[in-house]
C-alpha cells in the first residue's frame, strides 16, 4: 500500500482511546503522529498504560488545544460528550472519527433533552453520518465526520435493523435487557465502580432514563417508518469487558423466518456472525475482537421471539468500529487492522 495515513487521538487516557491507539499500533496504514490527554498533559503513553511500554515511539501526550493537525489526515474522538464537539468544531482539514455522543443524533433539540445541554456545534449535525458500518458502508466512503455509534445501539442495532427493516418485526412493545463490563462507564474514578462495590454483584443503572435509548430509537424509527419507543434496562456486570442485550420483540412471521433474514443479512459480512440454530451468543465468543454474534429464538409466548446479540464494548462497541469507519472513509480494505480473532480464556 501508499504512505501511512496519519492520525490524531484527542482522549488517549480512557478507555476507548487506548483501545483504539492499540488497534492503531497493529494497523498497516496507519501512522500515529498525535495523542491528547488534557489532565496527562507531558506524559508518555507508557506512563499512562504500561502495556505501552514496549512503544516508546508513541507521541508524547499534549493538551488538545496544542495539537498540530498540519498534515494529519484523521481525527478520533474519544473525548466526552460535549467536550468532544466543542473541541472538533474548530478543526479543520482533517476528516472526524468521533465516539463520543456528540454527532449520534440528528436532532439538536433531542441532544438537548438528554445530554442536559445545548449542542455545542450544532452546525455540524447535517454533515454527520450515523456510522453504524455495516450499514452506513457505502455513505462512509464520502464521509467527512463518522459519528460512532454507542456500544449499546451498535449491539442491538445488529440484532434489530434488518428485522424491522424488511417488516418481520412489530415496532411497538420491544423490551431490551443489556449487560456491560466495567470498562463502560469509563476510566474515571467513581465510587459505585471500585472493585468490592463491583465485585460478586450485578446491578442495573439509568432505569428507564439511559443516554442510549434516544439513539436506538432513532435508528429503529427509520427502518420502521413508525415512531419506534423502547424498553431499555442496562446492568453492570463484574467483568472489564463484553457486552450482551436479550430483546424480546414481537414477530409478525416464525422464528425460522426471522433466522433465515438474519443469516442472509450477515451472510458477507467480516464482522457479524449468526450462530448456528439454537447456540446462544455470549461475550466470551468476542472478547478483545471487533466480531459480532447475534442469534434469535422462539419464546414460549406465542408471537414472540428473543434476540441476542454480544459484542465487546471496547472494541466492535467503540473503537473498532471506529478503526472499521477510518477503513472506508479512506478506501483501504475494511478489515485492515482489525483481523485479531477473539481472545480466549
Amino acid at each position: 500500500m501508499g504512505k501511512a495515513l496519519r492520525i490524531a487521538v484527542l482522549g488517549a487516557s480512557g478507555y476507548t482511546g487506548a483501545d483504539l491507539v492499540r488497534l492503531a499500533l497493529g494497523h498497516p496504514g496507519i501512522e500515529i503522529v498525535g495523542l491528547s490527554a488534557n489532565a496527562k498533559a507531558g506524559q508518555t503513553m507508557a506512563e499512562v498504560w504500561p502495556h505501552f511500554a514496549m512503544y516508546p515511539e508513541l507521541p508524547r501526550l499534549t493538551r488538545a488545544e496544542d495539537c498540530d493537525w498540519a498534515g494529519v489526515d484523521a481525527v478520533f474522538g474519544c473525548l466526552p460528550h460535549a467536550a468532544s464537539a466543542a473541541l472538533l468544531s474548530g478543526i479543520k482539514g482533517p476528516k472526524i472519527i468521533d465516539l463520543s455522543a456528540d454527532f449520534r443524533l440528528r436532532d439538536a433539540g433531542t441532544y438537548a433533552l438528554w445530554y442536559g445541554g445545548a449542542h455545542p456545534a450544532p452546525a455540524m449535525l447535517p454533515r454527520a453520518l450515523y456510522g453504524l458500518s455495516e450499514f452506513a458502508r457505502d455513505a462512509l466512503a464520502g464521509a467527512e465526520l463518522a459519528a460512532c455509534p454507542g456500544c449499546y445501539p451498535t449491539a442491538v442495532l445488529l440484532g434489530l435493523l434488518p428485522l424491522m427493516a424488511a417488516g418481520l418485526i412489530a415496532p411497538e412493545r420491544i423490551t431490551i435487557n443489556a449487560l456491560s463490563g466495567v470498562s463502560g462507564a469509563g476510566r474515571g474514578l467513581k465510587e459505585a465502580n471500585l472493585f468490592p462495590e463491583v465485585a460478586e454483584a450485578v446491578h442495573p443503572y439509568a432505569i428507564g432514563a439511559h443516554r442510549h435509548m434516544p439513539e436506538i430509537e432513532q435508528e429503529l424509527t427509520l427502518r420502521a417508518g413508525a415512531p419506534v419507543v423502547v424498553s431499555f434496562t442496562p446492568h453492570l456486570v463484574p467483568m472489564n469487558r463484553g457486552e450482551l442485550v436479550t430483546m424480546v420483540v414481537e414477530t409478525r412471521v416464525g422464528v425460522a423466518d426471522l433466522r433465515a433474514a438474519l443469516v442472509a443479512r450477515y451472510a458477507d459480512e467480516p464482522f457479524v456472525h449468526v450462530l448456528p440454530e439454537g447456540q446462544a451468543p455470549a461475550t466470551r465468543m468476542v472478547r478483545g475482537s471487533n466480531h459480532a454474534v447475534v442469534n434469535v429464538f422462539a419464546d414460549r409466548v406465542a408471537g414472540r421471539a428473543i434476540v441476542i446479540a454480544a459484542i465487546d464494548n471496547l472494541v466492535k462497541g467503540s473503537s473498532g468500529q471506529a478503526i472499521q469507519n477510518f477503513n472506508l472513509m479512506f478506501g483501504l480494505p475494511e478489515t485492515m487492522g482489525l483481523e485479531a480473532a477473539p481472545l480466549f480464556p
